[in-house]
């Protein structure tokens, strides 16, 4: 913890060092009335610790004594006192909360919610188990100290005599049940003790989940928790399947045992995405190829930049070939029916105004889609969700295992939108983060994205070659920040270079995309339009 202690650079200057040496108070205390004014102006390099505790020893008192009245120490709190002069009591008392607690605490364990959160709650309250019971209040902190067990084996030691509850035994203590007398419960909601078993499942799977329950059972009975075993030993039963699902109340433990998995983190990041959608009055662009054979010139482009950004290159005329003669390059056979299955989906406006009614509709044209798409690939398992975990760089995708549910639990999001834009939004989104497939995810996601507008007669959207970075960094921020203003900012802008691209003379775009640096790579390009 990098907050116990602190540099104070202005008022102790070449006697901070015997400050320390002597439990952070000098064995012999200067006139500091007359040095006052040249330590303060005095820069210095040396450490002093912020936090300076009362002692029953009287000659360190007198000293402490001296020194509050120099003003270079003053108290905030019973036998607690501090060398910051400037910060208010309750931020030095919050940020050094630990360091203080195991001084006047020591061998105290940091128990129940705290254990999880390692911090006091919104309300300043913060748990121990000690040797006794009493509520002690310092500034904006409230410490609730219970007589309990002392820390164990496998409890992890912490700050200045302090120990963490372990993980089986901080769960089982916040399964306890317990009045609320003011300020925050002991104990976290049950549905977030479920959550955070859901996830051992989801991470170490049967075997840890089966690893954790006995070393739980193991520590049960030495700290008296034997009911509060059997809660947990119903709760992981459940996620099992082993026993009745109803008496779990976590929408995640529930969707577990149900068989249903999903991410929750990913359906958090659905949530902050569709609440800046559901209201966003969106302008309307109509689709302005109504003609097949613009459509058809347009579905081109769509499918030769949808292509070329995920790595598969050709030259515009070699991929022309590819489309008009239906026919692969002998010597990359895969690699132009990817680029075939792509046109195929797109340029076919029946095929492009379908769009999930249900989960199960959503499901199914996912997969449908993608077979078509991947028809040349029989490794990547065409309209197949995928088997094992895949991730680009350090961004790691949905497990496999929670793909479904979580498609189905975003799609309840999806279906409250609106605008044709925002379901395009919405779904390019949930599909390019899911990744349900061993490959194929980023051009399915544009696809499903370009339903959502050829269903509402609404101008598609190309990502040129020139602006690949820029949309994937969008996307990026949205995964990583929790924000979806870049994103929405820059298919605003892609969506409105997209609708220039009209007609059906295939020359004429070219010559128009070549002017808008569409197919260019690099840094020193960027989209004109």
């Amino acid at each position: 913890m990098v907050f116990l202690i602190r540099q104070n650079f202005r008022k102790i200057g070449s006697y901070s060092t015997k400050f320390q040496n002597s439990f952070c108070y000098p064995t012999k205390l200067p006139n500091f009335a007359e040095k006052r004014k040249s330590m303060t102006n005095k820069l210095i390099t040396n450490n002093i610790t912020e936090i300076v505790m009362g002692t029953r020893d009287k000659g360190k008192s007198a000293e402490m004594n001296s020194m509050m009245k120099a003003g270079l120490l003053r108290k905030i709190a019973p036998k607690v006192y501090t060398t910051n002069m400037e910060d208010t009591p309750e931020e030095i008392i919050r940020h050094n909360i630990f360091f203080i607690l195991g001084q006047l605490y020591p061998q105290a364990v940091i128990s129940h919610r705290s254990a999880f959160e390692l911090k006091p709650t919104s309300e300043g309250d913060i748990y121990l188990t000690y040797n006794y019971t009493k509520n002690v209040t310092l500034p904006g902190i409230k410490v609730h100290l219970m007589e309990g067990p002392k820390g164990t084996e496998s409890d992890m030691p912490f700050i200045e005599n302090l120990y963490i509850s372990s993980a089986e035994r901080r769960t089982l203590e916040n399964l306890q049940k317990g009045r609320t007398r003011g300020g925050s419960s002991k104990c976290l909601p049950r549905t977030s003790i479920e959550d955070y078993l859901e996830r051992i499942l989801q991470v170490n799977g049967e075997k840890g989940l089966n690893s954790f329950r006995d070393k739980a059972r193991e520590i049960a009975g030495s700290l008296g928790m034997e009911a509060e075993f059997e809660t947990l030993n119903t709760i992981i039963s459940a996620l099992l399947s082993t026993k009745p699902s109803k008496v779990l109340t976590s929408p995640a433990a529930l969707a577990r045992a149900q068989g249903e998995p999903y991410d929750a983190n990913r359906i958090k990041l659905f949530g902050i995405l569709f609440d800046a959608l559901h209201n966003e009055p969106f302008p309307l662009i109509d689709e302005p190829n109504v003609e097949t054979s613009a459509f058809r010139n347009f579905a081109f482009f769509e499918s030769y930049f949808s292509n070329y950004i995920e790595g598969t290159e050709f030259e515009i005329e070699d991929a022309r070939q590819i489309v008009e003669t239906g026919q692969p390059m002998p010597a990359r056979n895969a690699d132009s029916h990817d680029v075939l299955g792509t046109f195929q989906i797109v340029a076919s406006r029946r095929e492009m105004r379908r769009t999930p009614s249900s989960a199960d509709d959503l499901i199914d044209i996912l997969q449908d889609r993608h077979r078509v798409m991947m028809a040349a690939r029989p490794d990547r398992n065409p309209g197949m969700f995928k088997m094992q975990n895949n991730h680009a760089g350090d961004t790691h995708f949905v497990d496999c295992t929670l793909v479904r549910g979580t498609l189905r639990k975003g799609f309840e999001y999806y279906q409250a939108l609106e605008h044709p834009f925002a379901k395009a939004m919405f779904m390019l989104f949930m599909i390019s983060e899911v990744h349900p497939f061993t490959d194929g995810n980023g051009r399915i996601s544009r696809i499903m994205m370009n339903a959502e507008l050829v269903a509402a007669d609404q101008s598609k959207i190309i990502i040129p070659t020139v602006f690949r970075e820029d949309y994937l960094n969008a996307l990026r921020r949205l995964t990583r920040r929790n924000d979806p203003s870049v994103l929405l900012h820059a298919m605003t802008r892609v969506r409105n270079f997209s609708a220039n691209i009209t007609g059906d003379n295939f020359e004429e775009t070219r010559h128009y995309l070549e002017r808008c640096n569409a197919f260019k790579e690099g840094d020193g390009y960027i989209l004109r339009f």
